[in-house]
C-alpha cells in the first residue's frame, strides 16, 4: 500500500488540475488498473534551499501487491512526476494493509 504526496508548485508555475488529471490516465492508470484514490490536499515541506514551501498538493493512495513489479511501477510514477514537473521530490510513505473485497 502506498500513499504519495506531488506538489504542484514549479519554476514555470503550477501543475494545473487538468495536467493531474492526464498525468493520472497517462502515466498512473496503466500502471494501476486495478484502481486508485486521489485527492487535493494543503501541504507544506522544506526544500534543500531550506524555504518552507506551501503548496497545493494531490495525494495519490494505491493499494497493490507486494511485488517487484509493483515497485518498479511506483518508482516509474514518481520518476516521471519529478522530470515532467520539475519536482525536487515527491514524499512516498509505504505501508502492509490486509484487504477485502
Amino acid at each position: 500500500m502506498e500513499s504519495m504526496y506531488f506538489g504542484t508548485a514549479r519554476p514555470s508555475g503550477i501543475v494545473t488540475p487538468a495536467e493531474w488529471r492526464e498525468f493520472v490516465n497517462q502515466v498512473v492508470t496503466p500502471r494501476f488498473p486495478q484502481g486508485l484514490t486521489s485527492w487535493e490536499a494543503s501541504g507544506q515541506w522544506q526544500a534543500a534551499t531550506g524555504v518552507i514551501e506551501r503548496e497545493v498538493s494531490h495525494v495519490l493512495h494505491l493499494v497493490h501487491p507486494d511485488t517487484e513489479e509493483s515497485e518498479l511501477a511506483v518508482n516509474e510514477v514518481m520518476s516521471k512526476y519529478k522530470a515532467e514537473f520539475q519536482q525536487e521530490a515527491v514524499l512516498r510513505v509505504r505501508s502492509s494493509a490486509c484487504m477485502s473485497f
